[in-house]
């Protein structure tokens, strides 16, 4: 399972060595310093990551972490004039109405800036030849679709809100919310630990696309309250 933050460029860059999953100090409720969200212990109905640091409990919401710290990637790669691009083994036909798909030909340029190779194929279709490496297992039909479509584009500017202030925030948006890890996908503590060190290495980690916390600290103390310990 490591795979999926590795090609991410999430963590660190050797993954751990078999045997060597759990950290030690996950089990003993320290962290070394600056790991402010601590060690993963768990996930918790394939959605959140159970971690633990000096304070308490942490709780994360994998996929809206994820996919803040995709969506701050893309912006930096796109400022650095570095996106990678991938090429499809088996060209993507997507059908579009003729007047979306003549809008992706007119945007042909402009997408190539961040990795797409996109060319219409036919009056009512296009075909999609290249990719960023990270939507390269995602459904790219959908994100092409997403591209052109007007009610997309609203639930985008609803999704991330004051972040997308024009084309190019939509585009690295789609591509964040398509190629984030997806609810019930089972990770491993290896790949938890990689995105929790990415997350306290990332600016605005904190606050996901929807403008909600991507994690919350439960303190001992507000645990032992829960049990009424110390009673």
């Amino acid at each position: 399972g490591w795979s999926l933050l590795a090609a991410a460029g999430l963590g660190p860059s050797n993954p751990p060595a078999a045997g060597e999953e759990r950290d030690p100090d996950s089990s003993t409720g320290s962290s070394p310093a600056g790991q402010v969200l601590g060690q993963a212990v768990a996930q918790l109905h394939g959605i959140f990551i159970v971690a633990q640091n000096e304070r308490g409990m942490v709780l994360v919401d994998a996929h809206a972490a994820h996919e803040r710290l995709l969506y701050e990637r893309f912006k930096q790669q796109l400022a650095e004039g570095r996106f990678p691009s991938q090429q499809l083994l088996v060209p993507v036909i997507v059908p579009l109405p003729g007047d979306r798909a003549d809008e992706l030909e007119r945007r042909g340029t402009e997408l190539q800036r961040f990795g797409l190779s996109i060319d219409r194929s036919s009056p009512t279709a296009v075909v999609v030849r290249a990719v960023p490496p990270l939507l390269a297992q995602a459904d790219i039909a959908a994100f092409v679709r997403s591209l052109v479509d007007d009610e997309a584009f609203d639930e985008t500017a609803r999704h991330f809100g004051a972040s997308v202030h024009g084309a190019q925030e939509r585009v690295m948006a789609d591509m964040a919310c398509k190629a984030a890890i997806k609810a019930h996908r089972r990770l491993s503590i290896a790949e938890m630990n990689a995105l929790l060190r990415d997350m306290e290495a990332t600016e605005l980690s904190g606050q996901c696309n929807h403008g909600r916390p991507t994690w919350v600290q439960l303190e001992l103390e507000a645990l032992d309250r829960l049990f009424l310990r110390g009673r």
